[in-house]
């Protein structure tokens, strides 16, 4: 046991992925959850914590944790980073799971006193599904989880932090929020916009033109998946980080005119090839900021219940589709489908149950 009272305020997706993991790790004697009551008593039931409390009985559960992870929303934890210092005790650790970072190391500075260990944290996991219902405690495994220490941090309180996130199965990598935060805008939050953009200028094509959104497949709905993001989960974040974000638009702008000047064959061709290249060398075995796609094409024939037959298989086994989609079809003679899962291991499980079956499949 590392923790006599874990205390976790906000108990959904993340929050209760972490009360699942610290349970399996035995990371802390005691687990306590606190959200509103509909949460809580799911929580309690589906044995994710030991005891739910309210929001307004905050103030007794965090005046005795040693960890305390602030697990809501970016603007409920900036709130809680301003309500909860004089109610903790001291030596306490607290940490935070907010996907930017730099407004919230500011705020902590100016509210905690220096007998209070915080350190900003953000869990590069998540899922198709959203809150308590969908809590997983496998969720961190093989994803990069971000620590924002900063220069007065102890190195005992940091390396427990470091510990405790590498049980659950995650990478811990150590970043300056400022840093974490403009990575983010680049590799993140741009392609959430130019998603966002990219799908509504099309939808306004298809008003006079109805075949854009017909052919808006294949390519089209792999690059704008992440346009489908609730704009809940964005709008604290586009609040919170928007200097970084205006910032990378204005640069990407000058990118896109270079682009129109570079319209020849020669140009245009080493673009291409400096982006293939560069694709090349992203990691494929860790999750990012953009969660990725483990898709299998499984080439089916054109006969009755073949896709009841390719869902049960897997489904008798555990294994969830995240998405489905029918590729290339021709009448009387089947065609090709592409099959989306949550991982890497769903994905080659499913590969060996599939072609067990007799269907032909692959990585796409």
């Amino acid at each position: 046991m590392f923790f006599n009272k874990i205390c976790i305020i906000g108990t959904g997706l993340i929050g209760g992925s972490l009360a699942l993991a610290f349970r399996r790790k035995y990371i802390g004697e005691k687990i306590i959850g606190i959200d509103f009551p509909e949460t809580i008593k799911k929580a309690v039931e589906h044995n994710i914590i030991d005891e739910g409390y309210t929001p307004d009985e905050i103030e007794q559960q965090v005046s005795d944790a040693d960890l305390v992870i602030l697990a809501t929303n970016i603007q409920q934890i900036i709130s809680d980073l301003k309500r909860i210092p004089p109610m903790l005790k001291k030596d306490a650790i607290v940490t935070d799971v907010g996907s930017s970072k730099e407004t919230i190391i500011i705020i902590a500075d100016q509210e905690f006193p220096d007998y209070i260990n915080f350190v900003g944290g953000h869990p590069m996991a998540g899922s198709e599904k959203n809150g308590i219902d969908a809590a997983d405690p496998f969720l961190f495994e093989n994803c990069f989880y971000i620590l924002t220490p900063q220069k007065n941090t102890p190195p005992d309180v940091l390396n427990k932090l470091v510990t405790i996130m590498e049980l659950i199965g995650a990478k811990v990598l150590l970043l300056n929020a400022s840093v974490h935060d403009k990575i983010a805008a680049a590799v993140s939050h741009l392609p959430q916009m130019l998603a966002v953009k990219l799908v509504n200028l099309i939808a306004d094509y298809n008003q006079d033109e109805p075949n854009y959104l017909k052919l808006a497949a294949g390519g089209f709905r792999d690059m704008t998946r992440i346009a489908s993001s609730p704009f809940s989960m964005w709008e604290d974040i586009f609040k919170t980080n928007s200097e970084n974000i205006l910032n990378i638009i204005d640069e990407f702008i000058v990118e896109l005119n270079k682009l129109k000047d570079e319209l020849s064959y020669t140009n245009l061709r080493c673009e291409f090839e400096n982006a293939a290249k560069t694709r090349l060398s992203i990691p494929k075995d860790t999750k990012g900021f953009i969660h990725p796609n483990y898709d299998i094409t499984v080439v089916v024939e054109d006969e009755p219940g073949v896709i009841s037959k390719i869902a049960s298989t897997l489904f008798e086994k555990g294994i969830n589709i995240r998405d489905i989609e029918v590729l290339k079809v021709r009448l009387l003679e089947g065609g090709t489908m592409r099959l989306s899962f949550e991982s890497e291991k769903n994905r080659e499980a499913a590969i060996d149950l599939l072609t067990e079956k007799g269907f032909y499949c692959r990585k796409r």
